[in-house]
C-alpha cells in the first residue's frame, strides 16, 4: 500500500510539472490584446494576441481555424528591422530594434467590410467577387514620450499596422508602415512570420520553381527551403495552401522549418529589403479546404489582394494560343500558315534570333547575321493572316536595351516579348522586373516571363503580364503524377506557361492526357505544339479540341480530384464548355456528372479518349454524343492518360 501511494504521488508530481509550462504560457497572454476576425460565412476565425515575455517585451501571435478545425496553431508575427537612424529616433538601445515585433503596444483596432465585384480584362471568370472582413491592428513602439526625430513623432505616429483580411476563400495578412512626416527609412532583414501546423502535417515540398514535388513531413529538411505556394495535407483531412500575394518591390519569400519549434514553417526572405514609409509588405495568404479541388476554385483570392488595373487602355491585349516556329524566314512563314489553319493566334520566335542569348554583347535590336529573318515583313505577313508575332529576349539584353527595344518592336509590329532567364529573389530584381512590365504596357507589348518567376497577382494591376513559367512543364517532360499535382500547387498562384507538347517522342503521357492540359492548365498565352513543327500534323481528328479551345474563360469549375492522383476541370466560354480529365500513372474510371451544363439545354459532346486498339499513331478515339444537363458520362482513363470533352448546345 505504501508503494502504491508513492507511485500515485510521483504521478501527481509529474503531471504538475508537465502542467506548469502550460499554466505559465496561459498566464502570460495579454488578454486585453486579444482580437478576432471571422470570414463573411463564419468558416475562418483568425485570432490575434500578444504574450508578455518580461518587462518591455511583448511578442505577437495568431491562430487560425476553419470550421472550428485547427489550420494554424499558435504562430508568431513580426518583422526584423535594423536601422541606426530609426533606433536614434526611438531613443532605445540598438539591440531592441532588431526585432520589430517586440515591445509593440496595441493602441487601436479598426474593422471594416467590403463586398464588390469587378470584371477582369481576361481570366478564369468573367466576373470576380471581392468580399471580405478586414481588421487593422495599430501599434506604437513603447509608450512614446513626444520627441520628434528623423520625421518620426512618437506622440502621433503609429509605427506599424497589421492588416488582416478574412474571405470565404481564405485569410491574408500583411505589415503596413504608415506615413510619417519625412518618411521613415526601414532596413528589413527578415520576418518573424511563422506557420505552426498540426502535428502529422505533410507538405508537397518543391525546392525551386521548376523542380519536382516531394511529399514530406514537416521535419528533416535541414537547411533546405520550399517554394511557394506550399500545399499541405493535414492529419484531419483538410488541405491547406500557403501563398504570397502582391510581391512587387520586396524580396521573395520561401518556407524553412524552424530549428526550435516542431511542425513550424518560417518565412525566409531571399535578401534584406530597404523601404521608406508608407509601405506595405506582401500579403501572406492561407487557404483551407475540405476538398482539394476547392482550393482551385478559390484562386481569385490572389487577384483580389492586388491593386486594380492601372492601365487606361487594355483593348490591345488579346489572349490566345501560341506556336513556336523555327528561326528561318521560310520556317516562320510556315508557322504563320499553320497557326492560321489550326486556330492559333500567335507565332513566337525563340532564343537565338538576335545572337547568343547569354552574351552581353548580343544586340536584340538586330537580327543575327546568320539568320535571314526580316521581322517587319514577317509581322505584315502575319497580320494579313490574322496572326501576331512575338519574340524572346534574354534579360541580359533587356537590362541593357529595354528602353530602345520597346519603341523599335512596336514599329516592327511585334505583339509581345518573352522575358528569358530573369533574375528573381532580391528586392532590386523584383522591382526591376515589375517596372519592365509597366514599360512594356506603354508600348502595347504583352509579356510572358520564363524561368523561376512565380506569379503573385500582378496581372490584375498590369494585365499585359499574360503568363509566366515558374513551372516544371514540357521542357522537362514530367510524368503524369507531377502533372496531377500542379493544379493543386503551382496553379493556385496564377497562370502557368507549361509549353504543351503533342507529337514529341519524349512525352511520358498519353495523347489524350496532353489534349486535356489545354482545359486543365490556365494560361492566357497558351504555348502549344512545343518541340513540334507543322509537318508533324497529319490531320488528326482529336486536335480539333486544341483548335476550338480558347485560353480565357467566362466560368471555371474544378469538379473532382485528389492531389497527385487525378483532376477534372470544366471551363465555359460563351455557351460552350470544355472539360479536361487527367490521371496519374494509375488507370482509373471517373464518373462525370454534367450538372455544370445549363439546365433544360441539350448538348452535343465531342469526347476524345485514349484507345490502344486503334490503328493510328496517336491512338485517340473520337466519339460524338448527345446529352442533357445532369447526364453522367463514364471516363475510363488509362495509366498516364486522360480525356478531353467539348460541349456545344445542340441546334
Amino acid at each position: 500500500r505504501i508503494n502504491m501511494n508513492l507511485n500515485r504521488m510521483k504521478k501527481s508530481i509529474l503531471l504538475l510539472l508537465l502542467a506548469i509550462p502550460a499554466l505559465t504560457k496561459a498566464q502570460n497572454v495579454m488578454t486585453e490584446t486579444r482580437q478576432e476576425l471571422t470570414s463573411p460565412d463564419g468558416a475562418y476565425r483568425f485570432t490575434f494576441y500578444q504574450r508578455s515575455l518580461g518587462e518591455d517585451n511583448a511578442r505577437m501571435y495568431y491562430t487560425l481555424t476553419y470550421k472550428n478545425r485547427p489550420v494554424v496553431e499558435e504562430s508568431e508575427l513580426g518583422v526584423q528591422i535594423e536601422n541606426q537612424l530609426f533606433e536614434s529616433a526611438l531613443g532605445v538601445p540598438n539591440d531592441t530594434c532588431h526585432f520589430w515585433c517586440e515591445n509593440l503596444k496595441l493602441t487601436d483596432t479598426d474593422h471594416r467590410k467590403s463586398d464588390e465585384t469587378w470584371k477582369p480584362v481576361y481570366g478564369e471568370r468573367a466576373e470576380v467577387r471581392d468580399c471580405y472582413n478586414e481588421m487593422t491592428l495599430k501599434f506604437r513602439k513603447g509608450e512614446g514620450q513626444g520627441t520628434t526625430e528623423g520625421g518620426y513623432d512618437k506622440r502621433k505616429n503609429y509605427f506599424m499596422n497589421i492588416i488582416v483580411r478574412a474571405y470565404n476563400e481564405g485569410v491574408a495578412f500583411r505589415y503596413h508602415f504608415p506615413e510619417t512626416t519625412n518618411g521613415l527609412f526601414l532596413h528589413i532583414t527578415g520576418e518573424r512570420t511563422s506557420f505552426t501546423m498540426p502535428e502529422g502535417t505533410m507538405a508537397y515540398y518543391e525546392r525551386w520553381a521548376q523542380g519536382p514535388y516531394e511529399l514530406r513531413p514537416l521535419s528533416g529538411w535541414g537547411k533546405e527551403e520550399s517554394e511557394r505556394p506550399l500545399t499541405m495535407k493535414l492529419p484531419d483531412g483538410l488541405t491547406v495552401a500557403l501563398l504570397e500575394a502582391e510581391m512587387v518591390d520586396y524580396a521573395r519569400g520561401k518556407f524553412r522549418l524552424s530549428a526550435e519549434k516542431p511542425s513550424t514553417l518560417e518565412t525566409s526572405l531571399y535578401s534584406s529589403v530597404d523601404v521608406i514609409s508608407p509601405y506595405n509588405t506582401p500579403w501572406r495568404v492561407i487557404m483551407a479546404a475540405e476538398r482539394p479541388v476547392d482550393l482551385i476554385n478559390h484562386t481569385d483570392l490572389v487577384l483580389n489582394l492586388n491593386t486594380p488595373c492601372r492601365m487606361s487602355d487594355t483593348s490591345w491585349i488579346k489572349p490566345g494560343k501560341v506556336f513556336r516556329s523555327g528561326l528561318k524566314q521560310a520556317e516562320v512563314m510556315a508557322g504563320i500558315d499553320f497557326a492560321a489553319e489550326r486556330g492559333i493566334q500567335y507565332v513566337h520566335m525563340d532564343a537565338g534570333w538576335y545572337g547568343p542569348e547569354m552574351k552581353m554583347s548580343s544586340d536584340a535590336t538586330t537580327v543575327s547575321p546568320d539568320k535571314d529573318l526580316d521581322i517587319p515583313a514577317l509581322c505584315k505577313y502575319a497580320e494579313s493572316k490574322g496572326i501576331g508575332l512575338m519574340v524572346y529576349v534574354n534579360q541580359r539584353a533587356l537590362v541593357q536595351q529595354l528602353d530602345s527595344l520597346l519603341p523599335l518592336y512596336k514599329k516592327w509590329g511585334l505583339k509581345g516579348i518573352k522575358f528569358g532567364f530573369v533574375q528573381i529573389g532580391n528586392q532590386y530584381w523584383s522591382t526591376w522586373l515589375h517596372d519592365a512590365i509597366r514599360k512594356c504596357a506603354e508600348y502595347e507589348m504583352m509579356v510572358d516571363i520564363h524561368d523561376e518567376y512565380r506569379p503573385t497577382g500582378f496581372s490584375r494591376t498590369y494585365p499585359n503580364l499574360m503568363t509566366q513559367e515558374g513551372i516544371r512543364g514540357n521542357e522537362e517532360m514530367p510524368d503524369a503524377t507531377h502533372n496531377t499535382i500542379l493544379p493543386y500547387t503551382r496553379f493556385l498562384a496564377g497562370a502557368g506557361d507549361y509549353t504543351l507538347c503533342y507529337f514529341n517522342s519524349r512525352v511520358k503521357n498519353t495523347k489524350a492526357h496532353q489534349l486535356a492540359m489545354a482545359a486543365v492548365y490556365y494560361s492566357p498565352l497558351q504555348f502549344m505544339f512545343w518541340y513540334d513543327n507543322p509537318a508533324m500534323y497529319k490531320g488528326e481528328e482529336e486536335l480539333e479540341f486544341w483548335k476550338a479551345i480558347p485560353t480565357v474563360w467566362d466560368e471555371s469549375r474544378a469538379l473532382d480530384g485528389e492531389i497527385g492522383e487525378y483532376i477534372v476541370q470544366a471551363r465555359r466560354s460563351g455557351k460552350e464548355w470544355f472539360v479536361g480529365a487527367m490521371t496519374n500513372t494509375e488507370a482509373r474510371t471517373i464518373t462525370l456528372t454534367t450538372d455544370f451544363l445549363k439546365p433544360g439545354t441539350k448538348y452535343r459532346v465531342n469526347l476524345y479518349e485514349d484507345d490502344d486498339k486503334l490503328n493510328t499513331r496517336t491512338k485517340v478515339r473520337t466519339t460524338h454524343k448527345k446529352i442533357k444537363a445532369g447526364d453522367k458520362l463514364t471516363l475510363k482513363l488509362k495509366s498516364s492518360g486522360g480525356a478531353a470533352l467539348h460541349f456545344t448546345p445542340d441546334k
